[in-house]
């Protein structure tokens, strides 16, 4: 079963899922993270459950990016109470230089990518360019401080 992360996965699940030889279905889960230091989420919380049931099944989370880990670990944990087969991750781009949590399932990284802000390929800015086709490099204007 392939569990992509919305918003940003979509994209990349989709083309994914038509690589992917083996018979298997697509399921989504959306979480939130609010305040506090640690890149402004210290609270994560699944706002959009898995609608199918994955005990005993193998199961590949596909993220966009992995940057702390925080939040992946918060679903990997949640999913792991579930009792797949396997739990395993793939993601598309990875920021492992900014990894505040070791111990994650990453089974496949697409790229390892500098500290840049990407939009198109389901990666957004305020919720637009998310279906531009490719990966494009925005510069946004650093804060006063």
């Amino acid at each position: 079963m392939l569990v992509s992360v919305l918003r940003g996965a979509f994209v990349f699940v989709a083309d994914l899922a038509r690589a992917v030889s083996a018979p298997h279905a697509i399921d989504f889960v959306a979480l939130a993270g609010y305040g506090g230091a640690l890149g402004g989420r210290s609270t994560i919380r699944l706002i959009k459950d898995l609608e199918m049931p994955i005990g005993d099944r193998d199961v590949l989370i596909v993220e966009d990016v992995v940057d702390t880990g925080l939040t992946l670990n918060y679903l990997v944990r949640t999913l792991e109470l579930r009792a797949p087969r396997d739990l395993a991750v793939c993601t598309l781009l990875d920021r492992p230089y900014r990894r505040l949590v070791d111990d994650l399932p990453i089974r496949y990284v697409g790229f390892t990518v500098p500290d840049e802000f990407f939009v198109g390929y389901g990666f957004d800015l305020d919720q637009l360019y998310r279906s531009l086709p490719d990966l494009r490099i925005v510069s946004l204007p650093r804060e006063a401080g």
